[in-house]
């Protein structure tokens, strides 16, 4: 039996971090500040209401909740409990609606195959041993004609000064060590990945984001972090 695509140390680093994810200025305040581009950009081009959504790696529910909102209904898997237990809670404080599940998108697409509208994985790519085979399996999760919507690093010097060095070691915006610069994820390679899953590239934009005063937009430039959206063809 092939081994679940987990990388136990990255699980691990982020159970650490689980009584933070709604902290608006805590360790997750990255993910705070560029939640509403995120979410913007899927909805802009998939739409969102009454759409069957999942979101893969959903950590502890960030865009989730904001897809449950503006009227999707939504499905997050992840494979760490503790995230799953502090996306919970919120939700049960915020009144969303939202199924959640500690599955991983492997395990999870043997048993829902071409089920969902829409497919999301954030800031996931960039943290398991084998991004090839996430990708597959959320190729595999989304319904023929379904978007399909990744985000992650780009491996640059850009992104290795500014992610790394600068956001967790200079500035404390994000927590040490939780990137990997080998671990980043060229857009060449996703869309290769992609295009190997049976998917077709839609399209692709940079995410420009400046930690001081919050500021994220999309932008041509992908040589940090950016955003690929696929249709998978019936």
């Amino acid at each position: 039996m092939k081994a679940p695509n987990i990388d136990n140390m990255e699980v691990a680093r982020f159970a650490a971090m689980a009584d933070h994810w709604w902290d608006r200025n805590g360790s997750f305040k990255a993910l705070h500040d560029i939640n509403p581009v995120r979410m913007a950009y899927v909805r802009d081009r998939a739409g969102m209401r009454d759409k069957n959504v999942l979101d893969v790696g959903c950590g502890g529910g960030l865009l989730t909740e904001a897809m449950a909102a503006a009227g999707a209904t939504v499905t997050g898997i992840d494979a760490s409990p503790s995230a799953l237990s502090a996306a919970g809670a919120h939700m049960g404080q915020s009144g969303m609606k939202v199924t959640y599940l500690n599955q991983t998108a492997e395990g999870f697409a043997d048993t829902n195959e071409g089920q969902f509208d829409i497919v999301t994985c954030m800031e996931l790519l960039e943290h398991v041993p084998d991004p090839a085979s996430v990708i597959n399996a959320c190729a595999r999760l989304a319904h023929p004609d379904g978007d399909l919507f990744f985000a992650t690093v780009n491996r640059t010097w850009a992104a290795y000064l500014l992610v790394i060095i600068a956001a967790e070691y200079v500035f404390g915006i994000v927590r040490k060590g939780t990137h990997t610069y080998r671990k980043f994820v060229r857009p060449g390679e996703l869309a290769a990945w992609g295009q190997a899953a049976g998917l077709h590239l839609s399209g692709t934009s940079g995410l420009r984001y400046i930690p001081f005063g919050g500021y994220c937009s999309l932008s041509r430039d992908t040589s940090m972090n950016y955003l690929m959206h696929f249709t998978r063809k019936g």
